[in-house]
């Protein structure tokens, strides 16, 4: 009899067995299901693991309405824009009726630079100042309020990955 074999004299202990090795593979599987779950980001600071749900956005057409004409936008919640490729940008907030953070993010995951509190309906461009390929957009004074700093890193599951 091997290890994984499922005779037995006892019907009931083969079934334990098999129940046994169904646990044991939804268990090895949940940390792989939590990873790529696209809706959550991370942004691990000195003063703690912040978790936002995120929308993302990667196409042109989500990419230019971002977060215009929403009216509020809860404090762990945010917009994750993903340019596929790192490169200069630069937003503005015309359209746009809430104070945002934008936080610029390397395909490495590491913040590159932060614009805290943008201007509701300022029209004046924000540079990215570096190549990213993120821009985390999270409600305004929240960077501060926990403490994010350049060289602080961004967990998602795109990070590090192609461009989908």
């Amino acid at each position: 009899m091997t290890a994984l074999s499922l005779e037995s004299p006892s019907p009931v202990l083969a079934a334990t067995k098999l129940c046994g090795l169904a646990l044991a593979a939804v268990i090895a599987f949940l940390p792989l299901a939590a990873c790529s779950d696209e809706t959550k980001a991370v942004l691990h600071t000195a003063t703690g693991n912040y978790t936002f749900n995120v929308e993302v956005v990667d196409t042109d057409a989500t990419r230019a309405k971002g977060l215009m004409f929403r009216q509020e936008l809860p404090k762990d919640d945010g917009m994750l824009f993903d340019f596929l490729t790192e490169r200069n940008t630069s937003f503005w907030m015309q359209n746009t009726f809430i104070p945002l953070d934008m936080v610029f993010i390397g395909d490495d995951g590491i913040v590159k630079t932060i614009h805290v509190n943008a201007r509701p309906q300022d029209p004046t461009p924000i540079p990215s100042e570096v190549p990213v390929r993120f821009v985390l957009e999270i409600p305004g004074g929240r960077s501060v309020e926990i403490g994010l700093k350049p060289g602080d890193r961004l967990e998602h599951p795109r990070v590090g990955s192609k461009a989908r």
